[in-house]
C-alpha cells in the first residue's frame, strides 16, 4: 500500500506518496489556474489537484512504484475556506478564503447564541463566513464544505463529511465531538458536515476516479486536517512542548501540549490529534507582506547585506492590509510599516524582526496560559530556506530552532492517511 497526501495550499497543490512504513516516495505540485471571473470558483481546486495528481504519476515513473499501489488518500486544505455545493457537489455559491472578513451582520447574529468567548464569534469567524455564503448562493445548497472536504467529496463523489480541525473554526466542539445546539439558531443544521477522527476512514474513492487517475480499486479517502496541522505532522515528534512555526504566506504556530488551552479573545484555539491537543493560532503577517515589497531574488539579494546580529529597532507589525488574527485578534489592527530607512536592506531586515517578534509573542501567549515553553521549535514553509531570517529568529525567540526533515504539508497529510494503520 501507499499512502497519498493532497495539500491545498494558497498558491498551488502539492502531492506526496509515502509507503506504509512512512518513507517518502515522491513529490509532485501544480500552480492554481486563474480565476476567471471576479468570484472564486471551487471547481479549479479541483482542476488544480487532478493536474498535480498526473504530475505524480510522471514523478512515480521514476520509482518503482506507481498510483496502482495507492490505497489511502488524506486532504489538508487552508482553514476556513469553504464553499456551498448542491448533492452532486456542483457549487451553489463561489468560495471565501480564510482570510475573507467583514461578516458585521452575521457576527452579530452569532454574538446573540454563541458562548462568550468563542471561536465562531467575530466579523471573521469561519461560521460567519459560512452566513455569508448562504445569503448569496445561486440555488439551495445541500453541503458546506471546507476546502478539504470539497477535494475529498469529489474523491468519493459524495459530500457531506469533515474532520475537527477543518470544522473547529465553524463551531465544531473538538472535546465533545459535537456541532453545539446554538449554531441551529444562526446556521441550517443541515448543510453541516459529519465530523470524523482525523485519519478515520470516510469512505471508497469513486470508482470513476479511481479508474480515471490510476489509483488502486479498493482506494479509501481518510479523514484530513488543516494545512498548518499537515505541515506539523510532516516532521516534528508527537512530544509534549514540541512547537512548529510554519512560514508560508501567513505564519501559523502550533504547539503540542496534553491539555486544550482556548481563548478566542486573542485567536488562540486547539485543535485534537488522538490524545494530544495542538494549541496556536495564525497571524495575518508572513511571506506575502515580504513578497509584496520585494521579490524573492531582491530578498536573496538584500539579505546578504543584513547583519542579523544588529537589531534595527523598528518594531514593525507586518501586515497586508488591515487586521489581524492571532496573537491580537483585531479586523481593524493597521499594518506598521513606518519609518521606512533609506536602505531596503533594513527595511527587509525591520520585516524579518517584526515577524520573528509576533512569532514570540504567539509563544509567549501559549506559555502564559499553560506553564510551558517550547522545547524547541521546528520551521515549515519557504520562509525557513532563508537563513538571515532564521538567524533572526533565533535571537528574538531565544529557543532552540531545528529544521523539519519534511516541512511539506502534503507530506503531513499522507502522514495522516497512515494514522490507523500499522507498519510493515
Amino acid at each position: 500500500m501507499l499512502a497519498l497526501g493532497i495539500d491545498i495550499g494558497t498558491s498551488g497543490v502539492r502531492t506526496a506518496v509515502l509507503d506504509r512504513g512512512g518513507e517518502l516516495i515522491s513529490m509532485a505540485k501544480a500552480s492554481h489556474l486563474p480565476q476567471s471571473n471576479g468570484a472564486l470558483d471551487a471547481n479549479l481546486w479541483w482542476d488544480a489537484v487532478e493536474n498535480c495528481i498526473r504530475a505524480q504519476e510522471t514523478a512515480l515513473e521514476k520509482t518503482s512504484y506507481s498510483l496502482a499501489q495507492v490505497t489511502h488518500i488524506a486532504v489538508d486544505g487552508t482553514s476556513g475556506t469553504m464553499v456551498l455545493t448542491d448533492e452532486v457537489l456542483n457549487p451553489v455559491s463561489p468560495a471565501l478564503m480564510y482570510n475573507s472578513k467583514g461578516f458585521d451582520a452575521e457576527a452579530n447574529l452569532i454574538a446573540q447564541h454563541a458562548p462568550d468567548p468563542h471561536i465562531a464569534r467575530g466579523s471573521n469567524s469561519a461560521l460567519a463566513r459560512a452566513m455569508r455564503l448562504v445569503s448569496i448562493a445561486e440555488r439551495k445548497p445541500v453541503h458546506l464544505l471546507h476546502q478539504a472536504d470539497f477535494i475529498a467529496a469529489k474523491l468519493m463523489g459524495r459530500g457531506g463529511v469533515s474532520d475537527p480541525n477543518n470544522s473547529l473554526k465553524t463551531g465544531f466542539d473538538p472535546e465533545n465531538a459535537e456541532w453545539p445546539a446554538w449554531i441551529g439558531e444562526v446556521f441550517d443544521a443541515e448543510l453541516l458536515p459529519k465530523v470524523f477522527h482525523v485519519g478515520e476512514v470516510f469512505g471508497p474513492v469513486a470508482p470513476q476516479i479511481s479508474t480515471r487517475l490510476g489509483f488502486a480499486p479498493d482506494a479509501v479517502v481518510c479523514a484530513g486536517t488543516t494545512d498548518s496541522i499537515a505541515a506539523f505532522l510532516a516532521g516534528a515528534p508527537l512530544e509534549e512542548g514540541v512547537a512548529v512555526t510554519s512560514l508560508g504566506s501567513t505564519l501559523a504556530i502550533k504547539m503540542l501540549l496534553t491539555k486544550r488551552i482556548d481563548d478566542p479573545s486573542i485567536g488562540l484555539y486547539s485543535h485534537r490529534i488522538r490524545d494530544h491537543w495542538l494549541v496556536g493560532g495564525a497571524s495575518n503577517t508572513g511571506g506575502a507582506v515580504l513578497l509584496n515589497h520585494f521579490t524573492p531574488d531582491e530578498m536573496n539579494a538584500l539579505s546578504a547585506k543584513i547583519d542579523p546580529k544588529k537589531p534595527t529597532d523598528l518594531s514593525y507589525y507586518p501586515l497586508l492590509t488591515l487586521g489581524e488574527r492571532f496573537p491580537i485578534n483585531d479586523p481593524t489592527l493597521a499594518p506598521k510599516l513606518s519609518p521606512r530607512p533609506s536602505e531596503d536592506h533594513l527595511f527587509l531586515q525591520g520585516m524579518f524582526e517584526g515577524i520573528a517578534q509576533i512569532e514570540a509573542k504567539c509563544y509567549a501567549e501559549i506559555s502564559q496560559r499553560s506553564g510551558c515553553v517550547p522545547k524547541c521549535v521546528f520551521t515549515a514553509g519557504g520562509g525557513g530556506a532563508n537563513p538571515v531570517w532564521s538567524d533572526i529568529r533565533k535571537r528574538v525567540l531565544k529557543v532552540p530552532m531545528k529544521d523539519l526533515r519534511f516541512s511539506e504539508a502534503a507530506v503531513g497529510a499522507a502522514r495522516v492517511a497512515l494514522l490507523n494503520q500499522a507498519p510493515g
